[in-house]
C-alpha cells in the first residue's frame, strides 16, 4: 500500500473518529441537559450512511461540510415523527393549578385578547396564507427597499438576538413570538407539544391549564439561544437544519395597535418590574418629575402614570436604543424574528387569530391533540387609533412610522395615512 493511500485512509478515519465523537458528546448533551432538546434520528430501523468521499488536498470546508451532511441525514429522516433518542429528561413537575383567571381590569387590557380593525380577507385560507408570505418575500428580495439588519447573513444574527425562536423537537415546530401578539397562549400549545412541562407528573394537554407564571418562564422553553451554550460551535449547524426541516411559522399584528396594547399591558396596570426600569425614567426624563415614589402603587395611588405622549417620546429619543435594544414588547418584528433571513412556512395575524389558528394547527398536524384557546374580542383598533394618537402631534407620528415602517410593509399592513397628514 503507497503512501499517498495510507495518507488517504489516514484523513478518512480521522473524519469519521471525529464526527462519531462529536455525535457522542450531542448525544451525552442531550440526555444530561434541561432544556429538552431531542435528535430525531432514523435510528429506530436500520441506516447506512453513504461513504465519505475522500478529502482533496488543501480543501479547508471539507470537514465542516461533511458533518453538516451527517446532520442533515439524522435530522431529516423523522423530524415530525415523536422518534427520541436516549432517554427523556424529567421536568420537575410543578405543583396542580387551576386554569388561569383574570381580573376584569386585566382582561379588558391583555393585548392578545383584543381584535384588531377589520380587514379585507380572501375567503380561502391558503390562497390568504400565500398572499402573505409572497408579500414578505417580495419585499424581502426588493434591493429598493432598504432597512437596518435587512441585508446581513442568519450567521450574522447574534445568539442573543435568537432568543424568540423556540424549538418543539418531537413535531418538528419552530415558533417565533412576538409578545403582544397572542404569545402567552401560543406557548401553551408550544409546551403541550413539546411535553416540556407536567403537572404532578402528567405533561399537561389543555394550554389552558398551564399557570402564567410557568409560560413566560425562559426555562420552560428551548430556543435558538440556547443552543451556544450547549453546542457551541457546532449550533448554527444545528439552527440551519431545523430551519431547513421544520415548520416555522409567526403571527403578527398591526404595528401601531400592538403598541398601544403594550403600553396599555405595561404602564396601566401596576407594574412593578416595568415601572422601575422604564416608567421612572421616562417620568423623570419627559414630565420633569425629580422626586418619584418607589413602588408603582405607590405612583398610582398618587395619580403619577406614564403617559402614552411620554411613551412615544420615550421610542423617538435616539439616546433610548444607544442604551439599551428595545424592549421585547415594542421592539419591531423583523428585529424580534428577523424574516429576511428565516423562510417562514407560515404568517398568522392577530386580525385573523381564530381562523389561522384552526388553519396552522391542522397544518402541523395536531389539531386532534390540542384547540387553540379562544379569544376574545372588543373594541375595534381603528377607533383605538384615532383615539390614542389624537393628542400626539403629527411630527411624532410620522417619525414613528419610520420607525415601525418595515414591520408595516413586510407584513402587508396599509400605511395609516389618516394619521400620517394633518
Amino acid at each position: 500500500m503507497d503512501t499517498m493511500t495510507k495518507s488517504r485512509f489516514f484523513r478518512l478515519w480521522l473524519v469519521l473518529g471525529s464526527v462519531f465523537m462529536i455525535l457522542l458528546i450531542i448525544v451525552y448533551w442531550d440526555n444530561m441537559g434541561t432544556a429538552h432538546f431531542y435528535l430525531h434520528t432514523s435510528l429506530s430501523r436500520p441506516h447506512i450512511l453513504e461513504p465519505f468521499p475522500s478529502p482533496k488536498p488543501g480543501d479547508g470546508k471539507y470537514f465542516t461540510a461533511s458533518i453538516e451532511e451527517i446532520l442533515e441525514k439524522l435530522l431529516s429522516a423523522h423530524a415530525k415523527q415523536n422518534v427520541l433518542l436516549g432517554k427523556k429528561v424529567e421536568q420537575p413537575s410543578l405543583l396542580a393549578s387551576s386554569k388561569p383567571v383574570l381580573s376584569n381590569m386585566e382582561e379588558s387590557v391583555r393585548g392578545y385578547d383584543w381584535s384588531s380593525h377589520d380587514t379585507q380577507q380572501s375567503p380561502d385560507p391558503d390562497r390568504r396564507q400565500a398572499e402573505r408570505r409572497s408579500v414578505l418575500r417580495g419585499f424581502c428580495a426588493n434591493a429598493s427597499f432598504v432597512f437596518p439588519t435587512k441585508e446581513r447573513s442568519f450567521d450574522d444574527i447574534p445568539n442573543y438576538e435568537l432568543n424568540h425562536l423556540i424549538v418543539d423537537d418531537r413535531h418538528g415546530v419552530i415558533y417565533c413570538y412576538v409578545p403582544k401578539v397572542a404569545c402567552t397562549n401560543w406557548k401553551r400549545v408550544m409546551i403541550v407539544l413539546s411535553q416540556s412541562l407536567s403537572d404532578q407528573g402528567t405533561p399537561y394537554r389543555d394550554p389552558l391549564d398551564i399557570p402564567r407564571e410557568y409560560v413566560h418562564n425562559s426555562s420552560t422553553h428551548l430556543t435558538f439561544n440556547k443552543f451556544w451554550r450547549r453546542y457551541r460551535k457546532f449550533s448554527r449547524h444545528l439552527m440551519k437544519v431545523k430551519l431547513k426541516k421544520y415548520t416555522k411559522f409567526l403571527f403578527v399584528r398591526d404595528p401601531f395597535v400592538r403598541l398601544i396594547s403594550a403600553f396599555r399591558s405595561k404602564f396601566e396596570l401596576e407594574n412593578e418590574e416595568f415601572y422601575q426600569k422604564f416608567a421612572i425614567p421616562m417620568l423623570k426624563m419627559y414630565s420633569n418629575h425629580t422626586s418619584l415614589p418607589k413602588s408603582v402603587s405607590e405612583a398610582f395611588s398618587a395619580g403619577l402614570k406614564v403617559s402614552f405622549a411620554n411613551f412615544i417620546q420615550y421610542l423617538l429619543d435616539p439616546h433610548t436604543e444607544k442604551l439599551a435594544p428595545f424592549n421585547e414588547h415594542w421592539r419591531q418584528v423583523h428585529r424580534l424574528c428577523h424574516p429576511c433571513q428565516i423562510d417562514y412556512d407560515f404568517v398568522g395575524k392577530l386580525e385573523t387569530l381564530d381562523q389561522d389558528a384552526t388553519q396552522l394547527l391542522r397544518l402541523l398536524k395536531v389539531d386532534k391533540l390540542l384547540q387553540f384557546p379562544p379569544s376574545y374580542r372588543n373594541r375595534t383598533a381603528s377607533s383605538w387609533e384615532e383615539g390614542w394618537f389624537a393628542k400626539i402631534p403629527l411630527a411624532w407620528r410620522q417619525q414613528l412610522y419610520k420607525l415601525y415602517e418595515a414591520d408595516f410593509v413586510l407584513f402587508g399592513y396599509p400605511k395609516p395615512e389618516h394619521l400620517l397628514r394633518d
